[in-house]
């Protein structure tokens, strides 16, 4: 028992609209066969084998998409190039014209199969062109000759789990814990950049600016946003990008134009795969949320699958699954041997034909890296809004482990200041109609939600500079700056864009703080469950041992709590239904 418990800090350790299923079971009795209650506890993570399979499958998914796309572009430009040709005139001028236009098709068309820039056909070429490109320039990375060097650098983006790595986990501690490190010239030259930076207090600035935007004052807030952005640079200190991101968000609402990739809760669909992997790698070795949510998640489903022989997960943002790694390997030693396990994977549809692509494509990839671990494996998927689900959509079957799976996403659904029906309760309503065995849940502990625009901008502007102070106190190697970029896009400057330039039903970033969130989950008919000293203990060392020291975390009323210099960030709970049904709808004492 003793050696199992060593899987709260090693097996489960960080370093750093559709439906439908695939990916049905294998027959995987022999090897379930061959285990036995007596087998020894899981030894977790010694290969890092899997881990480069994984990474690699979603890499060479990339390329796949990508040549994909290319044919369709080509096919594109074909029937542009045939719209081209117009009917020819008497006319010389218009003879000479139609063979200028042919001429600059043909040149065109030249241009773009060798990879450059063209600006013809649509107005969004330019655009598109860069995005190409972007991606042409990735596909060496991801050759099969290349492919060892690129998982090798991302080989704890996923799995990150490995045991015994007391010297990377002391050398990223003393980096961390230095405050600041010690820099050259160059460091010297940013700290008086920040000196001179603070010399006009920007977050009073900002307070003016949305003042004046509150009261339809156009010719001051656009003043003040000119002295802002004076003043302010995406490339700055931590307060010079926070006054930045707020100064568009300021101009978005003003203007009434904010740029699609930043207009939805969904990350941006032209970011490709390798850049998202560069900036999860970044965010698990600076900062502990993820690492510690996903640690204690993982962890609780672990220790009520123990003798389960079947486990239901339903997981409401499954996004890329990148929490689930860990938990599979767990499985795949348990004594006794790995859970029949199954997946359901709901998601937010996409935009376009295909709406559940993103999550089909993370059901395939959990597939084979179960194969890798002969754990039996179903996924079932569902892409559209939450609170249209019903419960008939979502297959359950007699005998499981059911546990459910919300970490971080169910602040993108309304709540009753968008529809008196609040779709928010309606999602929890719909968690408990499940009758989960466990209700796994993580969120934001934030306080702008306000419908008043000013108190909202106040608590946004406390919040958010906390998370760029963490980022750009956290984040010291240069080298790092353009996937902290990303990072803060895809993790900061989306919220802040809707909190801030975004009202009614268009704004989709609406925190509560996990007080409210405990009002709401207890009104939906569920109950605390105790979260074991085991994973709190196991949770605080990884904090501790492997983070900067101004990174917080506690408990309260049953909530695991994470912080930056005092302030609650996010926080974590599980659940149980108040009174669990059984399939005969009577009530188990």
């Amino acid at each position: 028992m003793d050696a199992l418990l060593q899987v709260s800090v090693d097996g489960f350790r960080f370093d750093g609209s559709g439906s439908g299923s695939c990916c049905k079971p294998r027959n995987n009795l022999e090897t379930q066969n061959q285990s036995s209650p007596t087998d020894s506890p899981p030894s977790i993570c010694q290969d890092n084998a899997p881990v480069l399979k994984y990474i690699n499958d979603m890499l060479m998914d990339e390329e796949d998409f990508v040549e994909d796309n290319l044919a369709l572009q080509a096919a594109e430009r074909s029937f542009h190039e045939l719209l081209q040709h117009q009917p020819s005139s008497d006319s010389d001028d218009h003879n000479s014209t139609s063979s200028g236009n042919s001429s600059t098709t043909t040149t065109t068309t030249t241009l773009t199969d060798s990879g450059e820039s063209q600006r013809k056909y649509r107005h969004r070429d330019d655009e598109e062109d860069d995005l190409e490109n972007g991606r042409r320039n990735k596909q060496p990375a991801i050759f099969v000759s290349e492919m060892e060097e690129l998982a090798a650098k991302f080989e704890h983006v996923l799995l990150v789990c490995k045991a015994n790595q007391e010297d990377d986990s002391s050398a990223t501690t003393t980096t961390n814990k230095q405050s600041p490190p010690p820099n050259k010239a160059k460091g010297s030259s940013k700290r008086s950049k920040a000196l001179k930076s603070n010399a006009v207090d920007l977050r009073s600035l900002l307070t003016q600016c949305a003042q004046a935007v509150a009261s339809f004052d156009h010719r001051r807030a656009t003043e003040k946003l000119k002295e802002i952005r004076s003043h302010s640079s995406s490339n700055g200190d931590g307060i010079q990008r926070l006054a930045f991101y707020f100064a568009e968000a300021l101009e978005a609402r003003i203007t009434g134009i904010i740029s699609p990739p930043l207009c939805t809760a969904f990350p941006s669909s032209t970011t490709s795969m390798v850049d998202i992997l560069k900036a999860y790698k970044l965010f698990v070795h600076v900062c502990p949320i993820y690492v510690a949510d996903y640690f204690a998640a993982n962890k609780s489903i672990y220790e009520l699958a123990l003798k389960a022989t079947k486990l239901h997960i339903i997981d409401f943002g499954v996004l890329y699954g990148f929490q689930w790694p860990c938990l599979l390997l767990a499985l795949s030693k348990r004594p006794g041997g790995p859970p029949m396990l199954r997946v359901t994977g709901i998601e937010l549809p996409q935009s376009g034909f295909r709406p559940s692509d993103r999550v089909e494509e993370t059901g395939r990839r959990l597939k084979r890296f179960c194969d890798m671990f002969n754990v039996p494996f179903e996924f079932n998927f569902i892409a559209k809004k939450w609170e249209s689900i019903t419960l008939d959509e979502i297959t359950i079957n007699p005998g499981e482990t059911t546990v459910v799976n919300c970490i971080h996403r169910l602040q993108y659904t309304p709540d009753e200041t968008v529809s008196l029906d609040s779709p928010r309760d309606t999602v929890l309503k719909l968690f408990r109609d499940i009758n989960p065995d466990l209700f796994v849940f993580a969120e934001i502990n934030g306080m702008y939600n306000s419908p008043f625009f000013m108190t909202r901008f106040k608590e946004a502007l406390f919040h958010f500079s906390s998370l760029f102070d963490m980022f750009d106190t956290t984040i010291q190697a240069e080298d790092e700056y353009k996937n902290r970029a990303l990072l803060e896009r895809e993790l900061l400057v989306r919220d802040t864009m809707s909190v801030i330039s975004s009202e009614g039903a268009e704004r989709f970033a609406r925190p509560e703080t996990y007080k409210q969130w405990r009002v709401r989950i207890l009104r939906a008919g569920f109950k605390p469950a105790m979260i074991s000293k085991e994973i709190m203990k196991g949770a605080k060392e990884i904090v501790r041992k492997r983070y900067h020291k101004d990174f917080l975390i506690d408990s309260d009323s049953h909530w695991m709590l994470q912080g930056w210099k005092g302030r609650v960030i996010y926080a974590f709970s599980c659940w149980k239904p108040a009174e669990k049904l059984t399939r005969e709808d009577h009530i188990i004492i």
